[in-house]
């Protein structure tokens, strides 16, 4: 994560960055919403090369107002207070996806979490699938003490969307090796694909036999700063609790309320998202609108994506069914693995970082947010205007049929 931290600085319509490296590896988002940094506040940015910000185009972030970052990550945090022992000898343990998204990672090891990753299966279109929680969980407890289970539906990076089937199967691996449910529902409004539904773990779960309905432990999660609503400056998220122990849920409600209260305005939005415009309210009609226009953009993009990248060698790609970003993989030559082997750095890594210096088109690479070992990917971020992603689209297929050229 740190190789991206050394920022842009807005002077005047341009970028300020203190060298080349620098300014691949930049964070800064600009935006009619705002501006967006990498949470840790201002940088002391030194001078250097002028380029105009309007060359950068950034589809590195699901930020799609551009507001701000991370009003859910409090939340998650407090879950994960109540989870983790560190003063154990044995320490606590959790399951988590690979890939997945890299603040949580980051949230287990500021708790002193031991991380248990379990792999989706990418060729089937990032499947969760029970056997492989089986094996990382045998092999989990031979050095921990696993206590919860990490699911994020739909998928960042991946844009996966679990079927009912999947979730109930997961809901009852869960019973049997008595594990608390942590279900990441951020971008439960956002689902594109033919057929496919959202079907939400407390509703599955509910639906349930009643002994699993009434005795499976489960945090549910979503955020004002996701999905349609996107207001990520807003500061607003929320978690429901369900069959937790009452003294649990008592010892809950007391570390919410030693912390700051929320903006007026991030609980409002939240209580927009919970409760939106209804038929019949005079707002539907605009609301109505947007979302399916965000809807409509999305589709196209998506589309669009899929065709260049049937062009392209050395790039594969699984349709996107839910969630603000693709996660192509690739398929690098021996050569170009090795020249990124001499520089010490992942290929995805290398890759990104060239593709930014050349075209200033900013995404993340996958190394990011974990893989089976040889493979690699880019996140791209797809809800963004459709001219803007047809420009990002021809930077990217420019640069990877003369990388692809280069190397093999």
């Amino acid at each position: 994560m740190r190789a991206w931290a050394e920022l842009r600085q807005r002077s005047g319509n341009h970028l300020v960055t203190s060298s080349p490296l620098a300014r691949k590896r930049s964070q800064w988002r600009f935006g009619p919403g705002g501006r967006r940094d990498d949470g840790a506040g201002l940088p002391a940015a030194k001078g250097g090369e002028r380029r105009n910000y309007n060359e950068v185009l950034d589809l590195s972030s699901g930020d799609l107002h551009r507001g701000g970052i991370k009003p859910i990550t409090f939340v998650r945090q407090i879950m994960l207070k109540l989870l983790i022992r560190s003063e154990d000898l044995c320490r606590t343990g959790v399951l988590i996806p690979v890939p997945t998204y890299a603040t949580f990672t980051l949230a287990l090891e500021e708790q002193g979490a031991a991380i248990i990753p379990y792999h989706l299966c990418e060729e089937q279109g990032w499947t969760l699938q029970v056997e492989e929680l089986h094996r990382a969980l045998q092999e989990a407890r031979k050095i921990c003490n696993p206590v919860a289970l990490y699911i994020c539906n739909p998928g960042n990076p991946t844009g996966h969307l679990q079927s009912r089937k999947s979730i109930e199967e997961v809901i009852r691996f869960a019973a049997e090796e008595r594990l608390c449910l942590l279900a990441d529902e951020v971008y439960q409004s956002c689902v594109y694909g033919d057929d496919t539904e959202f079907y939400s773990y407390k509703k599955v779960l509910s639906e349930m036999d009643s002994n699993i309905s009434s005795t499976v432990e489960l945090a549910s999660f979503n955020s004002a700063s996701k999905g349609f609503m996107g207001e990520c400056g807003l500061r607003g998220g929320y978690m429901e609790l369900v069959n937790l122990d009452p003294a649990v849920m008592k010892y809950t409600h007391t570390l919410f309320s030693i912390a700051p209260c929320p903006p007026v305005v991030g609980q409002i939005a939240l209580d927009l998202m919970a409760d939106p415009p209804k038929p019949g309210d005079a707002s539907f009609p605009t609301f109505s609108e947007e979302v399916q226009s965000i809807k409509n953009m999305i589709r196209k993009n998506t589309g669009r994506i899929q065709e260049v990248f049937a062009e392209l060698p050395g790039i594969s790609c699984h349709p996107l069914k839910a969630g603000l970003f693709v996660f192509p993989c690739l398929h690098f030559p021996p050569k170009a693995i090795k020249w990124a082997k001499k520089r010490q750095m992942e290929p995805d890594m290398l890759y990104c970082l060239h593709l930014l210096e050349e075209t200033g088109l900013h995404v993340r690479p996958g190394c990011e947010y974990g893989q089976r070992k040889d493979s690699h990917h880019i996140r791209l971020f797809v809800g963004t205007q459709e001219n803007i992603m047809e420009e990002a689209l021809q930077r990217l297929k420019t640069f990877h049929m003369r990388f692809m050229k280069e190397f093999s």
